[in-house]
């Protein structure tokens, strides 16, 4: 009889205890007169999930204010950290972060010397997985499994997080992860974020908390939202309830607790790219821009007509200004865009607008826009037919490294690891030799990006098949190339084709 008492008494103090929490909660999103009294309450040593992605779609004037309030030790999950003197770079620049999980390290000089000298802990994550935890956190999903990072640090750990002595040894090593061979695959466990607060920012809002993103301005902020117990919203426009179209709210207000009407929104862009009518622009100087044409003619004979394509940044997003004229292909970026088109002509740039690399594009005809873990779904998917990524390194049994030089490069990986471990064909191109370095080796001795992924690797002497029987197999060869200097510039053994051809250019 006491045991059915004391059962009894525990479900009355929980369901009291939910209706209590019940009556707490606000059940619309609560509106902000400004920046400071929205984020104020902020404590320090919390983690804070922030959208945006480069300098496209970030809660600048929220970020600010942040940047303004004593607290420290904060735990930050973005994609990266913007340029320097705009968005979470103040924060960087005020020593107010901790640790940072982010894919990407970019061209922020201050991210990059803080960690590389012990200031600043990094937890990188590849992006699609990064989307991946902050959509599953919201959604009540404490961790799932992916194939992404199989193979790499990502999985086996050892990655440093937080350097000591001005950078001279290692004060913090990620931990090796649980993986799972699921149907005959390898798979790494990665646990869901949920963060204390969300900061975001959108184009519309109404007075409920429902908002709706512009362009690819969205990138990250849905899963952002999603992911925060307390979301505060920064949007440049403020409705009342009603007039936004229902089908068309991107995140619903019930992951909204706080708005603000933004005053001003600065939107810098960092890679102004425009189509100027002066043709294409390949890097490099003689000899070497002919040899990087000749890569990037060869990797545009791989595309098909209808194709789905990812390419990644550098030399692969030039691959479709060389298609036959009628062939079209609808390009996919990882932060949220299927029918990317070129780039816009002078005056008709939008800050909210932009690639992977962060550079200004447009839209054809056909687009659509969706956020991160949508896009990264669509990778993981097999939706995607092709990939087409640089290379610093590829080993004969198709491993590819490609995202960092331990204590001197460190970039991340963005949503390179996403990409290779995907079901979509993997191309890389590379030039063959780094200042008569090898490249194409028996083992990668950088931290690799994917094991046994490459399906096909393309230089300036000629393209390798990785699937041929016996391995990897020289299929072609570049004109007024011999087979001697192949060799001699190769670090490793491989098969030649007995079909050996002359290497195909468009």
């Amino acid at each position: 009889m006491d045991d059915v008492l004391t059962t009894t008494t525990i479900l009355e103090w929980t369901v009291i205890k939910m209706l209590l929490r019940l009556s707490l909660r606000r059940f619309s999103a609560k509106i902000f007169q400004s920046p400071h009294e929205a984020v104020k309450d902020i404590p320090s040593n919390c983690t804070l999930a922030v959208g945006g992605f480069g300098n496209s779609g970030v809660p600048e004037n929220l970020i600010e204010q942040v940047s303004k309030l004593p607290i420290k030790g904060l735990k930050v999950v973005s994609n990266n950290c913007a340029v320097n003197g705009y968005g979470l770079d103040l924060l960087l620049q005020n020593r107010q972060i901790k640790r940072v999980v982010a894919s990407y390290v970019g061209e922020n000089e201050l991210f990059e010397k803080q960690y590389l000298t012990g200031e600043l802990e990094l937890e990188i994550t590849p992006q699609g997985t990064l989307a991946e935890k902050m959509r599953a956190g919201g959604a009540g999903i404490p961790a799932f499994f992916t194939a992404t990072g199989y193979g790499t640090v990502i999985s086996e750990g050892d990655f440093p997080i937080k350097y000591r002595d001005g950078g001279k040894a290692v004060d913090i090593y990620s931990e090796k992860k649980e993986t799972r061979e699921i149907d005959g695959r390898h798979y790494v466990l990665e646990k869901s974020i949920v963060a204390d607060y969300a900061i975001v920012k959108a184009w519309k809002g109404d007075k409920l908390g429902n908002l709706v993103y512009r362009g690819s301005a969205m990138n990250f902020n849905p899963p952002a939202a999603m992911c925060g117990k307390v979301t505060i919203a920064e949007v440049e426009e403020l409705v009342e309830p009603g007039e936004l179209n229902p089908s068309e709210i991107h995140t619903p207000a019930a992951y909204v607790q706080r708005i603000y009407k933004a005053e001003n929104s600065a939107k810098p862009i960092e890679k102004l790219t425009l189509n100027t009518g002066e043709g294409i622009t390949i890097p490099g100087k003689g000899e070497t821009k002919q040899l990087r044409e000749r890569i990037i003619r060869r990797a545009a004979c791989e595309l098909q007509n209808g194709m789905f394509v990812n390419l990644g940044i550098g030399i692969p997003t030039l691959v479709p200004s060389f298609l036959p004229q009628g062939t079209e292909v609808y390009l996919q970026s990882e932060n949220g865009i299927l029918g990317m088109g070129p780039y816009p002509k002078p005056g008709e740039e939008d800050p909210d607008l932009i690639n992977a690399g962060k550079e200004t594009v447009t839209l054809i005809k056909g687009a659509s826009l969706f956020d991160s873990s949508a896009s990264f779904g669509m990778i993981r998917g097999g939706h995607i037919a092709i990939s087409i990524l640089g290379g610093l390194q590829v080993s004969k049994k198709g491993d590819l490294a490609n995202w960092i030089i331990p204590g001197k490069m460190v970039k991340g990986m963005g949503g390179a690891m996403d990409l290779v471990a995907s079901p979509s064909r993997c191309v890389v191109t590379m030039e063959h030799t780094a200042k008569g370095a090898h490249k194409l080796l028996d083992e990668c001795n950088l931290p690799l990006t994917g094991k046994g992924v490459v399906d096909l690797l393309i230089t300036e002497l000629g393209v390798f098949d990785f699937h041929r029987e016996g391995g990897i197999t020289l299929t072609e060869i570049a004109e007024g190339v011999d087979l001697d200097h192949i060799k001699n510039s190769t670090g490793c053994d491989f098969q030649v084709a007995s079909d050996l051809t002359k290497m195909k250019q468009i």
